[in-house]
């Protein structure tokens, strides 16, 4: 790491955490100096860097003074908020990816001034393809488009015909709340399956593929969003068996392919024998949400449809954000990060298993959750007669901010009631004090 970085992520770092007040004055140019063993030139290098995030600002004659935070934390309203999925945004890379920015202008600026291909930017889908390989997803490059984020991909999926001449699209409930949304305005091209603790319940998904006419399945195998469990191998072979038999798609997001600690939790597309399963990666998890770029890998008989459809609401995605994205992939810095982020989550991850083990739950509850392969989700089922915005009232008295999955469910159903717990933004140290709160209130959930 070069010295100015490790300045800049020195003084960010104590900004974050409070060391360093709003309006406090950082140390001199000259203490800085002395305390991280450099010339003054790269103290100032950091600093000036600092400035331009937004976290500090200097006053002539006087020194450099913390600003108003830019990196907001979800905390700072002084309530743990256990329901938010953002990470928390003082681990987002935006010093490196403002610096692959402007490389990228001087890098590709001729290609800057043209219209871009629909399909995405050459250079990138080279390099999205070698990262895909490392997740073992493999594909030809001509079978690789970038779109502006799994949303936009979604919605043209959901639009355009595919080769099996089907119409309906098939989903989990609960499920990404987008997709909701999105397929609550076409009940008539809608089906769902219940996802439920034990996982999907293969004889009624046979049933479903087998009695209607259902395009593609869309489902999240690893880390489901919002429940944060995942797909074992055996069903992962099972679902594609199916997938088979009746000549249905399935539409893969992984989401959270970056944050696996299991290296050998292959995501379905890599058992996929029979070109049925159509992958979707998205960054916005592991860079920051704004960059609205994901990649999507598909089957070779549709590929000129896609990209039919694709210029019909967007000619093409951002050529600077992806050229930036192309230069973040290939210095190395994308895995530098990634590894960074890795280690902040494994933490988090493994404080979460130890509340949810050392606070159990009546009986009555079921936990979403899989100890063998942790992340930062779960998810509790409480019977009908629980009084759920009683339990989350309760809690927001105390400081505790949860939500339930109501909005993850098709309007047109009667929604589950679940409790979701993301601790993405949630320091280390408050996991254990936050859940023991929440469970208690679950427990007594039905008064």
């Amino acid at each position: 790491m070069f010295k100015h970085q490790a300045i800049y992520d020195g003084i960010q770092s104590k900004i974050m955490t409070n060391v360093y007040l709003e309006g406090m004055k950082l140390p001199s140019i000259a203490a800085l100096s002395q305390t991280y063993q450099c010339n003054k030139a790269t103290v100032i290098r950091a600093l000036e860097h600092l400035k331009q995030s937004n976290l500090i600002y200097s006053v002539n004659k006087s020194g450099y003074y913390v600003l108003k935070k830019a990196f907001t934390h979800i905390e700072e309203d002084g309530l743990l908020h256990f329901s938010s999925s953002m990470p928390n945004q003082k681990f987002f890379p935006y010093l490196d990816f403002q610096s692959c920015i402007n490389q990228a202008i001087d890098f590709y600026k001729q290609d800057l001034f043209v219209y871009g291909n629909p399909k995405g930017f050459s250079p990138l889908i080279t390099s999205i393809k070698n990262l895909l390989e490392s997740y073992q997803v493999f594909s030809q490059e001509s079978n690789i488009h970038i779109i502006s984020g799994a949303q936009q991909a979604i919605y043209i999926l959901s639009s355009m015909p595919f080769p099996n001449g089907k119409n309906k699209i098939l989903i989990e409930q609960p499920t990404y709340h987008v997709i909701c949304d999105l397929l609550d305005s076409r009940p008539e091209s809608t089906a769902y399956i219940k996802r439920g603790p034990e996982g999907i319940d293969l004889s009624e998904l046979e049933r479903i593929f087998k009695e209607d006419d259902i395009k593609f399945f869309y489902l999240t195998p690893r880390f489901h969003s919002p429940l944060g469990v995942s797909l074992s191998k055996q069903e992962k072979l099972d679902l594609l068996k199916l997938a088979e038999k009746y000549n249905v798609y399935i539409v893969e997001d992984d989401y959270l392919a970056d944050f696996d600690p299991q290296p050998k939790n292959d995501p379905l597309y890599s058992y996929d024998m029979h070109n049925r399963v159509i992958y979707i990666k998205s960054f916005s998890k592991v860079i920051f949400p704004g960059i609205r770029l994901a990649a999507i890998v598909i089957p070779t008989d549709f590929n000129d449809t896609f990209d039919s459809h694709k210029k019909l609401i967007d000619l093409h995605s951002s050529l600077l954000s992806q050229s930036a994205l192309e230069v973040y992939l290939n210095s190395g810095l994308f895995l530098k990060n990634k590894m960074k982020l890795m280690k902040s989550y494994e933490s988090l991850s493994l404080t979460l298993n130890r509340a949810i083990a050392e606070n159990p739950v009546n009986d009555e509850i079921k936990v979403y959750y899989d100890f063998k392969n942790s992340i930062f989700k779960a998810a509790y089922l409480l019977p009908r007669e629980y009084k759920t915005n009683k339990i989350i009232g309760r809690l927001k008295d105390k400081g505790i901010v949860i939500e339930s999955a109501d909005d993850d469910f098709l309007s047109s159903i009667r929604s589950e009631n679940i409790i979701k717990i993301d601790v993405s933004s949630i320091e280390r140290d408050k996991i254990m004090g936050g859940l023991k709160e929440i469970v208690n209130e679950m427990n007594c959930g039905f008064k």
